[in-house]
């Protein structure tokens, strides 16, 4: 069957599409789901492994949810203590009436904590795909001396004037579908590139769904950015209080080579930087078990504790 990057999952009319094994072992381990009570209301969270291991808090992008990290968490829950959330407006969590920087970080504060991620004899590491980078590089600029490490993955800062309102910014109600198999046919990723895994699409898409009256519809608030001003979030690119790495997909549409440069010259010097190889912009849907290898290798040696970078 030949995948139409625009509708990526209609050619299975709502068929759940063959996995390799070592996906559907990593969906199977199932996280601990509970929810943090905030002050804007109720954050969705999974977490993975056991309470006093080092910890590991995971971001998703704008318009998608904790589940986008179901299939990578559990590569490093025999190590870590991980979790992983949806922002406000988002997946499981409630929408707000307006959205800013200042709330999304309280956000990673209440939830790290909850998840017992502060409770390790050594300090959580904070990772974050697309829109998540944002408020993580200003949890890392305001609150960097709590936690270990930042990882910016495939995050462009952009300068003002560049834009930067994601494709999920659609200022209108969404559209309810009468089926489930009508919702998951509309799926497809903003912004919009092929997926050659496409069970991982589905994974995620149905975890995007919610029921409703009268059929099923998005659960992201289709709202959220006309009432966030996300200001200019690049300033905190140079005022990290712990270290920062840079991980971006190497055919990225967001992440081109100009930004990469930009980026890196705000950054602190040494920062890590590298591509995925053979991946887009959503990473860890691309290339899974590369993204995993290469965070892995990351944090098995960096950041020092002692010395440049420490």
């Amino acid at each position: 069957m030949t995948e139409d990057v625009r509708a990526p999952l209609a050619q299975f009319a709502g068929a759940v599409p063959p996995a390799p094994a070592w996906f559907d072992a990593a969906i199977a381990h199932a996280p601990e789901r509970s929810i943090v009570i905030g002050d804007g209301g109720p954050i969705e969270l999974l977490t993975w492994g056991d309470r006093g291991k080092p910890g590991l808090l995971l971001m998703h992008g704008s318009g998608a949810h904790a589940g986008w990290w179901s299939f990578i968490a559990p590569f490093f829950a025999a190590d870590y203590r991980v979790a992983a959330f949806s922002w406000a407006g988002m997946g499981g969590s409630a929408h707000r009436e307006r959205y800013d920087i200042g709330g999304f970080v309280a956000q990673i504060m209440d939830v790290a904590t909850t998840a017992g991620l502060f409770e390790a004899a050594t300090k959580p590491v904070l990772v974050a795909h697309s829109f998540g980078g944002y408020p993580m590089m200003a949890a890392a600029a305001r609150h960097g001396d709590r936690f270990k490490a930042a990882v910016i993955v495939d995050t462009p800062f952009r300068a003002p004037g560049e834009g930067g309102r994601p494709a999920t910014a659609i200022d209108r109600p969404h559209r309810v579908y009468p089926t489930l198999v009508e919702a998951l046919a509309r799926f497809r990723f903003a912004p919009t590139q092929g997926c050659a895994n496409l069970y991982v699409a589905d994974h995620i898409a149905r975890g995007s769904l919610v029921e409703v009256p009268g059929g099923w519809q998005w659960a992201f608030d289709p709202l959220l950015w006309s009432r966030f001003d996300i200001g200019e979030p690049r300033e905190v690119l140079r005022v990290p209080k712990c270290p920062v790495a840079l991980i971006w997909g190497d055919r990225s549409a967001l992440m081109t080579p100009a930004m990469v440069t930009r980026m890196r010259d705000m950054l602190p010097p040494g920062t890590p930087a590298f591509a995925v190889p053979d991946a887009d912009h959503h990473v860890m849907v691309d290339q899974p078990l590369a993204f995993v290898a290469g965070l892995r290798g990351l944090l098995s040696g960096w950041p020092q504790p002692t010395g440049v970078g420490a």
